[in-house]
């Protein structure tokens, strides 16, 4: 029953927090943007979508492609001319992991796993804790568990810690995920690291921190109130 409630609270938080994530992304690996709206306003104006996929290197190219070709289109066009449009490299996700498992290999597709590593390693280890203590805080005298409004609130603060002590390392890991489309920049993590910092300063680890923890909020609490629900049905069905 653990493994069903948390499959749908998952499936419920990513259908509340994907748009942002896209935004996320951009944000971080695309120096253009000077904010949160102004990344919406071009995404949405070039492209009226927000692209999803089932897998992090996937997600990313996805996200960031029609962007990449852009700037390729406007370093090689005539000075002057708006680049037209262009046609986007991969036409969905199972198409995109084919296309980098044969331009790069296998290992392709591994990009950014050491970053993904150590961004979830201290991240889940935050997440878990905080809420359990949020939980035991907020839970009214006499009762082992919180109302509805105590899990949202544990849930989404849950989150914003999470997603705060996460976002250095998921800029690293977007930057390297993104990196192939055309010429490579990064060898690796730490030139990731020391390059990012030293081209845009130490504030560019934190890009995206603001739109982590505005999305981390509401999709947490509706990954925890979802979980703790589908527990408590299946309790009442079963008893």
């Amino acid at each position: 029953m653990d493994f069903v409630a948390g499959a749908i609270g998952g499936v419920c938080g990513v259908a509340v927090g994907y748009p942002l994530d896209t935004v996320k992304v951009r944000i971080q690996t695309e120096p253009k943007y000077t904010g949160i709206w102004h990344c919406i306003r071009d995404t949405y104006h070039r492209e009226r979508v927000f692209l999803t996929s089932p897998t992090e290197v996937a997600k990313v190219r996805l996200q960031t492609q029609t962007q990449t070709q852009q700037r390729r289109l406007s370093a090689s066009g005539p000075s002057g001319v708006p680049p037209a449009c262009p046609e986007p490299k991969y036409r969905g996700p199972l198409h995109c992991l084919a296309t980098v498992a044969r331009e790069e290999g296998l290992r392709g597709l591994y990009k950014g796993s050491s970053a993904l590593l150590l961004r979830d390693g201290h991240s889940f280890a935050t997440y878990f804790l905080s809420y359990a203590v949020l939980c035991e805080c907020l839970s009214p005298a006499g009762h082992s568990h919180p109302d509805v409004l105590g899990v949202l609130v544990a849930g989404g603060c849950a989150g914003v810690l999470a997603w705060a002590v996460a976002t250095p390392m998921d800029v690293i890991k977007s930057r390297l995920q993104a990196d192939g489309q055309g010429q490579r920049r990064y060898r690796g993590l730490l030139h990731c690291v020391v390059t990012s910092v030293r081209e845009e300063g130490p504030r560019v680890l934190f890009k995206g921190l603001l739109i982590n923890c505005g999305r981390a909020f509401p999709v947490n609490m509706v990954v925890f109130v979802a979980y703790e629900a589908v527990l408590r049905l299946t309790r009442g069905l079963l008893t």
